[in-house]
């Protein structure tokens, strides 16, 4: 199977890299079957000989998840949600739902708490105010 990926070049913490076709079983600096573009993620300089990527990828060649995210960019291949994100986005609305039922259920413990311990003060000033004998009365 051919792949499109990115092949590193450069210095050290000086990365560039050149979109290259490849086979799968190859390694990730080995010698390509064809270089197709350069890619400098640093300056987000992108170079891309569209005519090949597009012959490349009507013979089947499969472009990994960041050739792909490139090539959106450039206009070259449909954007299209992958399977994972599709995923991950449902379970962070999941988390966010949960979150926010959790967030819920504290403010109506804390709502009655403090609703409680309000008829309560109310109930101990109720209290002492009957335990307390009447000013008036001592005098008389």
């Amino acid at each position: 199977m051919i792949k499109l990926r990115l092949k590193r070049f450069g210095k050290k913490r000086e990365t560039s890299f050149r979109l290259v076709a490849t086979n799968s079983t190859s390694r990730r600096d080995g010698r390509p079957l064809e270089e197709l573009g350069f890619y400098n993620p640093r300056t987000d300089e992108t170079r891309l000989d569209t005519e090949a990527i597009r012959v490349r990828l009507g013979q089947g060649a499969q472009p990994t998840d960041t050739v792909r995210t490139l090539l959106e960019k450039a206009g070259l291949v449909e954007k299209t949600i992958r399977h994972a994100e599709s995923v991950g986005k449902l379970k962070q609305a999941e988390a966010r739902d949960a979150a926010a039922k959790a967030a819920a259920k504290e403010a109506a413990a804390a709502k009655a708490a403090e609703a409680a311990a309000a008829a309560e003060a109310k109930a101990a000033e109720a209290a002492a105010a009957a335990s307390e004998p009447e000013p008036a009365a001592a005098e008389a």
